[in-house]
């Protein structure tokens, strides 16, 4: 059968989410092509020439974008079977936009997918079936050995140099993105993992995942970027590769996402990450409030971030916070809470101007729906299908007013390459007019960073997973199916993503 796989949105990667299926899928017997969405026009003739077509959704602003590419889709070739796979499918589910004989697949899904194919030629269902196929797979036990899985097939996707690059200074250096493990041990209440995979992971065996790095450093990759939800999940497994890589590929750089418990229990292991190229962690602090941190189950406590930040700086690897900062249970005095720690820590450097305006998503199976505490209960709206996710308004107004400043004036500066000082500064402005007082300043220095700020490691794509997509990328939904948005729209795959940084990292 031949098979369209698309990708809309990989946070600025080469998308696995088309990469890991196309490889599957092929060794099936399939014939697949790959495209991708956030970097190229849409594929007019690859529509035309396929039986099925299937979305890579692992996240919210690639659900968003996916939903519109199955509207498009539905345009052109009605009738086409349709499957959305990653953790934000059983989402799509919900939307109306899938029938009786397209699929919804989260988890570990090449099975489904391959299961859904050979189903396409049997009979086909009861034309008044409600909707779509929704399955969750988590697959079998983790194993450590030799390759189970084939190797991800990158054919056909566009060239690393179309994908964000890793900033060194002044130079910039072509990404590769691996995973080692699927899934997270974890289960914090705000997170679309644990959805689908309540605390459980799925190793991605060691030699698949150093073949994997082989060819992207073939195609030129000289930093990998892994893409594990946390990269301690399995601290043996994610040891074995480091080590097997930096043996292979002495100049080869890396970043990983770390959970701060993750820091502070295997602390005894950072040295070593340093010594092998890793040059930065992205970390998930989320808030400076401990009542937030508690409410959000993160297993940490708003301390122990200025700890994470000193175990990482000790051996050379600059910490990268994302945070959380507009929640029901938020106070003003939280944002500044957050302010003080990026400044007294020598951090305006290193969060990406996106991070000061997130605000909680709520989308449907989200663990804090499940049994919502009384400040959530009381501030929770109604379900907006168009936003794919339940409202919810602050309990003091002045924050959601200022949520919506802040995120327009944080997207403008990382559209623009606004100087993160330059960022910090009008943010400080913003948090503390809304309280009503004068600004003291972030206090004393506590720990700075080794290299000076413009010249930290970072990679040339500052959005983020759990982030709304951005006007910009609201006009690639306008570029799909034609539905109004605020604006200037953009054309699919020729405006510069949001967050993306020019090849000269302005």
């Amino acid at each position: 059968m031949r098979v369209l796989l698309l990708s809309t949105y990989e946070l600025g990667t080469q998308p696995l989410g088309c990469a890991v299926p196309a490889a599957a899928l092929s060794a099936a017997g399939h014939e697949v092509r790959s495209r991708d969405l956030s970097v190229e026009e849409w594929p007019a003739d690859d529509v035309a020439w396929a039986d099925a077509a299937a979305c890579s959704v692992p996240m919210h602003t690639a659900l968003r974008l996916g939903l519109a590419a199955v509207t498009r889709l539905h345009a052109e070739r009605p009738g086409l079977p349709v499957a959305l796979h990653g953790l934000y499918a059983p989402i799509a589910a919900t939307t109306g936009l899938l029938g009786p004989r397209d699929l919804a697949a989260a988890g570990e899904s090449d099975e489904l997918l391959l299961a859904w194919l050979d189903g396409l030629g049997s009979p086909p269902p009861d034309p008044d079936a409600a909707g779509p196929a929704v399955r969750v797979e988590l697959g079998r036990a983790p194993v450590t050995g030799g390759r189970s899985s084939p190797l991800p097939r990158r054919e056909g996707l566009p060239g690393l140099d179309r994908y964000a690059k890793l900033a060194l200074g002044g130079e910039e250096r072509l990404v590769g993105s691996v995973e080692t493990t699927r899934g997270c041990s974890h289960t914090c209440r705000h997170c679309p993992v644990p959805v689908v995979y309540r605390g459980r992971t799925r190793v991605v065996p060691a030699a698949s995942v150093l073949d994997d790095v082989e060819q992207l450093v073939a195609a030129g990759a000289r930093h990998v970027h892994f893409a594990d939800p946390d990269f301690l999940n399995r601290p043996r497994h994610a040891l074995e590769i480091v080590r097997a890589l930096h043996g292979r590929h002495l100049d080869l750089t890396f970043d990983a996402t770390i959970k701060v418990t993750h820091l502070l229990r295997h602390r005894a292991l950072v040295p070593e990450l340093a010594a092998a190229g890793c040059l930065f962690v992205v970390s998930a602090f989320e808030s400076a409030s401990d009542d937030v941190l508690a409410r959000l189950d993160k297993g940490h406590r708003a301390a122990q971030c200025a700890e994470a930040v000193e175990i990482l700086r000790s051996s050379g690897i600059e910490p990268r916070p994302s945070f959380l900062p507009f929640t029901p249970w938020t106070s003003l005095e939280d944002l500044a809470a957050i302010l003080d720690l990026v400044g007294a820590y020598d951090l305006v450097w290193n969060v990406d101007p996106v991070q000061y305006g997130i605000r909680l998503l709520l989308p449907p199976g989200s663990l804090l729906l499940e049994e919502p505490d009384e400040v959530l209960a009381g501030c929770l709206g109604a379900y907006d299908p168009a936003q794919l996710g339940f409202g919810w308004r602050s309990p003091d107004p002045r924050l959601d007013e200022l949520h919506q400043v802040l995120a327009g004036r944080t997207e403008l500066a990382a559209a623009s390459g606004e100087p993160a000082e330059q960022t910090y500064r009008a943010v400080r402005a913003l948090v503390f007019a809304a309280i009503g007082r004068a600004d003291p300043g972030p206090g004393p220095l506590r720990s700075a960073g080794a290299v000076p700020g413009p010249e930290r490691p970072r990679l040339t794509e500052t959005w983020f997973c759990c982030a709304e997509p951005t006007t910009a990328q609201l006009g690639q939904i306008a570029a799909l199916d034609g539905s109004p948005v605020p604006g200037e729209p953009v054309v699919l795959g020729v405006a510069r993503r949001a967050g993306s940084r020019s090849p000269a990292g302005s």
